[in-house]
């Protein structure tokens, strides 16, 4: 396997496939002496100082930070490091001979680029791309699938060994990182697609009985005693999640929160559901215009009247003359009755109203298209701090669930502003360390704080400086490194013990996605619990002793994985991407999933299911089934 990138992401990745999959790596990473060219990659470098060194030397310390445990045997990794990614480079780390390459660097461009120079030097080499743009992505994914079958002569090889996957590593966590700021409160999403559903959900009251769900997917640390519970500190040996429990466990795990598998709804504060690129007419027409508009139509009818009672013209022709002296084009009354000039003078004082409602119309056109500010009486919202590629994907998720949001963002050229302008979105532009920013977000009345910035340390900053101003305000924070969000959250709960804290990485949800992309497999999204990931994944049954040939109850191991679909489309007309298609209301209806499978189905060779795994777990049942064949 091959890894080449800039960030964490890249060293996460390298350490999921050598500790959890047990795969020989060549990760490429930029010279030490390289210029930083964006301010998130000399975050990550610096965050992941250590973790570098780790994955170099000492796999087992790489291991223990992702949760990972171990390292399997024959896993190897060598680091090769290059200013720019050439096609000597890509020579060098093997990719005539890698099974797979994920390129993760920040850059399109640069991933772009070097998926079409590997394409030509290995053809059948499994690609996998970080790329930001979706509807690039897609082109990109048929171009380099047609190469591959061009080069080949003929179609592309069955399966995925020579395709090309293009993920996000936005798309992967913005459902959790939305997901986790609204936990508690109601149903939310928590996978891509809305193709899978979890909710998490605290502990029962004392003569409550919880609803299970379609199955509990999780057993968190938390606790009625410690609503917070022991979130981040897995890597301590503390009292961590339990992914995939067994009925037993379920049963006996009483006062301790789940994450279940049903139906998603949401029942909070939300917003007008109106998009698009054309504003809604109430948010172009202030409350000021409209009530001056107003006034103006019944001034003009209050003075046909009482023209009409003065000259004894018809009430028509009275309201012609008065808004011809509406709009100064009458001659001027000089020789007609007082009554009469009056009427005409109070019918030019009129019109300079006019002038000045229609001025006032314009500068609110004008600014309609520009941002928002946070309206008077906001409560009950989710500040978002960080309009950047995570930021911006968040926004999306959040304004899908119609839940009210308000951004801080510091660069007024970020690229989350246009999207927030087109949502109609209220942003808040400032430095959210200054005195004075977070309270014009409104965030004394807020339901959550999102700091998802690139920045530990500023993320840290917000959230220390949100607690002073509200004590029991839900926090989420985006912190990289595994050690240190334990130790933000050891003191945050000693602080603030009955207020709630999240801590999430992006690369750390990302990374599990992206290694089962190079590993041939369709994980289908990645759901956080606490700081552990719990992949889905469709695989075939055909070839996994594991499960053909049993029931869905025997093939259920805990801990490890349980099934939770079969996909009951025929196998030559099946999806090839579960997760591009939206299912129905009814759970899965439209999208050929069948969620209810009794226990006692037996699972054939020919079917399709959906998994829930763990990391590990997804690789001891999966493995490389070329290492098989190779054997065999």
């Amino acid at each position: 396997m091959v890894v080449c990138g800039d960030d964490g992401l890249a060293h996460r990745l390298a350490a999921e496939l050598r500790g959890v999959y047990g795969e020989q790596v060549v990760l490429v990473v930029p010279s030490s002496g390289r210029d930083v060219r964006q301010p998130v990659v000399g975050r990550a470098r610096a965050a992941s100082a250590a973790l570098l060194d780790r994955v170099r030397g000492v796999g087992a310390a790489v291991n223990r930070a992702n949760g990972t445990g171990g390292e399997p045997a024959g896993a190897t990794q060598r680091v090769l490091e290059a200013a720019e990614l050439t096609e000597a480079v890509l020579a060098e780390a093997g990719v005539e001979r890698a099974a797979a390459l994920a390129l993760v660097y920040d850059d399109d461009e640069t991933n772009i680029r070097a998926a079409l120079t590997a394409r030509r030097l290995n053809p059948r080499l499994r690609l996998v791309l970080r790329l930001y743009n979706r509807r690039l992505g897609q082109h990109i994914e048929e171009l380099l699938d047609q190469a591959a079958a061009l080069a080949s002569g003929g179609a592309p090889a069955a399966g995925f060994d020579a395709s090309t996957t293009v993920l996000s590593d936005a798309d992967t966590a913005a459902p959790a990182l939305a997901a986790t700021a609204l936990a508690g409160t109601s149903k939310v999403v928590q996978t891509d697609g809305l193709l899978l559903r979890a909710v998490e959900r605290q502990p029962p009251r004392a003569g409550e009985v919880a609803d299970p769900g379609l199955c509990t997917l999780a057993l968190l640390s938390a606790t009625s005693n410690d609503p917070a519970g022991a979130d981040g500190s897995e890597s301590s040996g503390e009292q961590g999640p339990q992914l995939l429990p067994d009925a037993a466990a379920v049963a006996a795990a009483t006062g301790r929160g789940t994450v279940v598998l049903e139906q998603v709804s949401y029942s909070g504060p939300s917003l007008p559901a109106g998009r698009g690129g054309v504003p809604p007419i109430a948010s172009l027409f202030s409350r000021r215009l409209r009530w001056s508009l107003a006034g103006l139509v019944g001034c003009v009818v209050a003075l046909a009247v009482a023209l009409t009672v003065v000259t004894g013209e018809h009430f028509l022709y009275a309201t012609y003359v008065t808004l011809l002296d509406l709009f100064a084009i009458n001659e001027p009354a000089l020789h007609q009755s007082t009554a009469r000039q009056v009427l005409q003078l109070l019918s030019g004082l009129l019109g300079l109203l006019l002038l000045a409602a229609v001025l006032e119309a314009l500068g609110t056109f004008r600014t309609a298209s520009a941002l928002r500010k946070p309206p008077r009486g906001l409560g009950g919202h989710v500040v978002l701090l960080g309009l950047g590629k995570i930021g911006t994907r968040v926004l999306t998720r959040l304004r899908e669930l119609h839940i009210p949001v308000v951004c801080v963002e510091a660069d007024p050229e970020a690229r989350g502003l246009a999207t927030a302008r087109r949502l109609r979105v209220p942003v808040v532009l400032g430095d959210v360390t200054q005195e004075g920013v977070l309270e014009s977000a409104k965030i004394h009345r807020a339901h959550a704080l999102l700091a998802l910035t690139s920045a530990d340390t500023t993320n840290l900053e917000a959230v220390l400086y949100a607690r002073s101003l509200r004590p029991d305000l839900r926090v989420v924070l985006r912190l990289y490194d595994d050690d240190f969000a334990t130790a933000v959250y050891r003191t945050l709960r000693a602080a603030h013990p009955r207020a709630l804290t999240r801590s999430r990485s992006v690369s750390h949800l990302a990374a599990p996605a992206f290694a089962g992309a190079m590993m041939g497999r369709q994980i289908l999204g990645a759901i956080p619990v606490e700081r552990r990931v719990l992949l889905f994944a469709a695989v075939e049954v055909g070839g996994l002793p594991q499960l053909e040939g049993r029931t869905v109850g025997e093939a259920f191991r805990a801990g490890a994985w349980r099934v939770l679909a079969l996909d009951t489309a025929a196998p030559g007309e099946r999806r090839q991407d579960l997760a591009s298609d939206v299912p129905g209301e009814d759970g899965g209806a439209s999208s050929g999933l069948v969620w209810d499978l009794p226990e006692t189905y037996v699972l054939r060779s020919g079917d399709r299911v959906v998994l829930a795994a763990t990391r590990r777990g997804l690789a001891e049942l999966l493995g490389r089934r070329r290492r098989e064949r190779a054997g065999a």
